[in-house]
């Protein structure tokens, strides 16, 4: 075989691979009903954490499903079955609501487990391939994942039954969202850390707070500019007249002041200075401030709280946060 022949008998496995798996996910809309509905309310009103459990693959979905509700505001704790019945069952408390993952609904870990679930009283949504099966018939809430076909030739790698078991949780997980109401701010709560987390809840003050302020007067010879500009690290500084916003000069500024015809030994700021320059309030947004910059092919933002000169955005600040 020919390495064009290698290269497109390759190109073709990844497109049947995907084809199968995404014929099951298209056929799992069928699946969304009365039984999905309920188990959804049940949740919501269970005044209980979800306890999501499987084995093998199962159980890596499993862990991504408990990912995916605690950062939607659905309280979640993963369970390894083969572990429930080896002492982990005591993470399952009176108002828990248990969702159990298995392909075929028979494994020997499932099905000693069920029962222990049942006696506890805890409701068991299940999410299984095998209607008939053990779990499906035994569990409160079934959520069939029908499929076809495994998208491994062998049909023995779990791949297009993880893959439908993931839609599913997210399916769970999404609906619990809107039924909560839950919003960017409470999102925003639940991820702090990392670019994310600072594109929702970052704002100008706490940039500003970490940075110089520098300031020269109206009135600043071109030396006492450029020691500022040179020592706050900005590239910039702002200009007042008393206490009162005046302009702004930049490096930009510096450079087009030298480049003319100017007589720079009886120049001060307010002859170099941009007047007026654009300004975010210390309230806002720091991804707003972003895009500010972006609309007017700015680096630098002079930051105002009531009107008054409150500090400097700079654009290596949001990359520094992961914004841009």
């Amino acid at each position: 075989m020919s390495i064009l022949e290698s290269h497109k008998s390759i190109i073709e496995v990844g497109k049947r691979t995907i084809a199968i798996e995404s014929k099951a996910i298209a056929q799992l809309e069928d699946c969304i009903g009365d039984a999905f509905a309920k188990a959804v309310l049940h949740i919501h009103h269970a005044n209980g954490r979800v306890i999501v459990t499987g084995i093998g693959k199962s159980a890596i979905i499993a862990q991504k499903i408990v990912a995916t509700m605690n950062s939607t505001g659905t309280p979640a704790i993963f369970m390894h079955a083969a572990d429930a019945i080896h002492g982990d069952l005591g993470i399952i408390q009176e108002n828990d609501v248990v969702i159990c993952l298995s392909k075929s609904g028979n494994t020997p870990e499932i099905k000693v487990l069920i029962p222990l679930i049942k006696n506890f009283n805890n409701k068991i949504i299940a999410i299984t391939s095998n209607a008939t099966s053990l779990l499906g018939t035994e569990c409160d809430f079934l959520l069939h994942v029908p499929i076809e076909e495994e998208a491994c030739p062998n049909g023995l790698a779990p791949t297009t039954s993880t893959t439908a078991q993931l839609v599913m949780g997210d399916a769970l997980a999404v609906s619990l969202l809107e039924l909560k109401g839950f919003t960017d701010k409470d999102f925003a709560k639940y991820h702090p850390g990392g670019a994310l987390g600072k594109r929702l809840y970052l704002r100008v003050k706490d940039i500003t707070e970490q940075n110089a302020k520098p300031q020269v007067l109206t009135t600043s010879s071109l030396r006492e500019v450029i020691v500022n500009i040179t020592e706050n690290m900005l590239g910039m500084t702002v200009v007042l007249d008393n206490d009162k916003l005046a302009g702004i000069i930049t490096d930009g500024d510096l450079r087009r002041m030298l480049s003319s015809d100017k007589n720079i030994d009886s120049l001060v700021a307010s002859d170099i200075m941009t007047a007026h320059p654009k300004t975010v309030d210390v309230d806002m947004m720091a991804i707003a401030a972003r895009e500010v910059m972006e609309s007017f092919n700015i680096s630098q933002l002079v930051a105002t709280e009531n009107g008054t000169y409150a500090g400097v955005v700079h654009i290596h600040d949001l990359i520094r946060e992961g914004i841009i």
